[in-house]
């Protein structure tokens, strides 16, 4: 059995799978603010799990990490700075473990999916914030594997901005006061797809991907937006820049968990 633990800033999902990759068990809970009390919430949900013994496993963690030293550095949406995450969970978890960024794991567990057609996937996940994992022949690529997507300075109005603090889903609420789920006036989603269309352009340039996969609460609404979205990306397309498909993420709710048990069992099979 491998673990699986999606932390997120503002819950957590903690999951036990199978040496074939399929979810045997798994517990959400509230992720508490306090990092002391967090170990504490994580140790007794995986005591609840009808599994005690792993092989491996892997924590996502929601921001940037140090890999070489298991630190957890900063995150948006959790007030944790330099806590040692690594060490600690394998304190609870009594099994070797990897520490990564969530929307790594993500496009990882989504690439894997793809791994017979597409072999560049750039995955991009729209929820609170906006998150971005590039994966090449199955594998995170290390170059880009601290890249933050949603940090992107892009013109807005008249001045350089985040582009999450204007396109993500919680831009997107404020904003309209409604969320992706309640939007069905094409207007509003027209309005959307260029605030996205700026971030698209610049992360195709750069990554120049077979494929674009869409995960988050955002993403999960694509059918919604998605001729929209390719229509305006199509009017910046160059033989340079060509628009790759732009796809649904497979498994949205677990896509984390999934990259967790895919990560683990490359290094520990």
């Amino acid at each position: 059995m491998y673990i699986g633990i999606d932390v997120g800033g503002t819950k957590t999902l903690v999951a036990s799978l199978s040496d074939n990759g399929e979810i045997a068990g798994s517990i959400r809970f509230e992720t508490p603010v306090d990092y002391d009390a967090f170990l504490e919430a994580l140790k007794h949900n995986i005591e609840a799990l009808p599994y005690v013994e792993y092989r491996a496993g892997c924590i996502a963690a929601p921001g940037t990490i140090d890999r070489e030293h298991g630190i957890f550095e900063q995150g948006g949406n959790l007030p944790w700075k330099n806590v040692h995450l690594l060490r600690d969970v394998e304190r609870v978890t009594h099994c070797p473990m990897l520490i990564e960024n969530d929307a790594n794991l993500a496009g990882l567990s989504e690439a894997m999916l793809l791994k017979a057609h597409h072999q560049k996937v750039l995955y991009i996940t729209i929820s609170t914030g906006i998150g971005t994992g590039f994966i090449v022949n199955q594998r995170i690529d290390p170059s880009m594997a601290d890249s933050e997507g949603g940090q992107l300075m892009l013109q807005h109005g008249d001045k350089l901005m985040k582009w999450e603090s204007f396109a993500s889903g919680k831009a997107i609420y404020e904003r309209y006061h409604q969320k992706a789920s309640e939007i069905n006036d094409p207007k509003i989603w027209q309005e959307v797809v260029r605030d996205w269309t700026v971030g698209f352009l610049d992360l195709l340039a750069v990554t120049e991907p077979d494929v674009v996969v869409l995960g988050g609460g955002v993403g999960h609404y694509l059918p919604k937006y998605h001729d929209l979205l390719v229509a305006e990306l199509k009017k910046y397309a160059t033989p340079m820049v060509p628009i790759p498909p732009i796809i649904q993420a497979q498994r949205p709710e677990q896509a984390v968990v999934y990259g967790c048990y895919d990560l683990a069992r490359s290094v520990y099979a």
